[in-house]
Formats: structure tokens, sequence, C-alpha cells
């Protein structure tokens, strides 16, 4: 009966520790609610920058902070999520050889951020492209990926 009982306490933490790993995360634009997580089944986190060039870089922390360096080179921190469902099922469209996805983030720490409300979200196409392991942001930044 104890081996029993372990059992299922150790399955119920164990099932609570993995959903605990995707953190969904409710915001609001224009008064629509959207869901964002930090994880879609690939290494989306990192730095993505122009092709050929170092600056203007965004990068992308796993915790969902990050930061978004600006055409005039302007750094800002941000806060950032791939949209979801509200289980945590990320949105996207399908394409021949890839999908698309759409990016969430609003800056954070500045006088601007502080003066809003918090639903300063702004989105952005974030796409992967599979038969070139490369990874956009609007198009422009650039992440090469390795599959596991």
């Amino acid at each position: 009966m104890k081996k029993i009982t372990f059992l299922i306490a150790a399955l119920a933490v164990s099932a609570t520790h993995s959903y605990a790993q995707l953190k969904i995360t409710k915001i609001k634009d224009n008064d629509k609610d959207h869901y964002i997580a930090n994880v879609i089944g690939y290494p989306i986190t990192g730095i993505y920058n122009y092709v050929n060039k170092t600056e203007p870089l965004t990068i992308l922390n796993s915790d969902g902070t990050g930061m978004m360096q600006n055409e005039d080179l302007v750094k800002e921190n941000i806060v950032w999520g791939i949209e979801c469902s509200q289980s945590g099922v990320p949105i996207f469209k399908e394409g021949f050889n890839s999908a698309s996805y759409s990016l969430w983030y609003r800056v954070t720490g500045s006088a601007k951020s502080k003066a809003d409300d918090g639903n300063n979200w702004i989105v952005q196409s974030f796409s992967i492209h599979y038969n070139k392991r490369k990874m956009f942001i609007a198009g422009e930044r650039v992440k090469e990926y390795i599959e596991d």
C-alpha cells in the first residue's frame, strides 16, 4: 500500500513540475485578451541580428525577458512571448517549409513604459524556416538553430 501511495505522490509531483515549466501570461491589447508563452517546441531563445551585422540585435531570454535594440542602436529591456491558446498551445500558420507565429513584446524599465498602464504590447511576425534552419523576427533579424 505504501508503494502505491508513493507512486501516486511521485506522479502528482512530476505532473505538477512538468506543467509548471510552461508559464502562460494573459495580456491585453486594444481591449482584447491574448495569451503568450516562451516555449513552442523550438529553441527560440537567443540572439537575433541582421544578416552579416552585429547590431541592431534582439535578445530573447528563456524567462520571458530580453532586449530589443532599435535602428538608432538604443537598447530597451523587454518582456516577450509567442501567442498561444489559453492552455498554452502555440498559435501558428503552417507554410510549405515554415511556420509563422506572433511575437508579442513590451518595453520595460523606461520612462515611457512606466507612464503607460502595462498594456502597451507590440506584435511582430516570428517565423521558422525548417529547411534553412533559421528563425526570423519581422523578417529581418535572424538566428540559426540546431534541431535536437
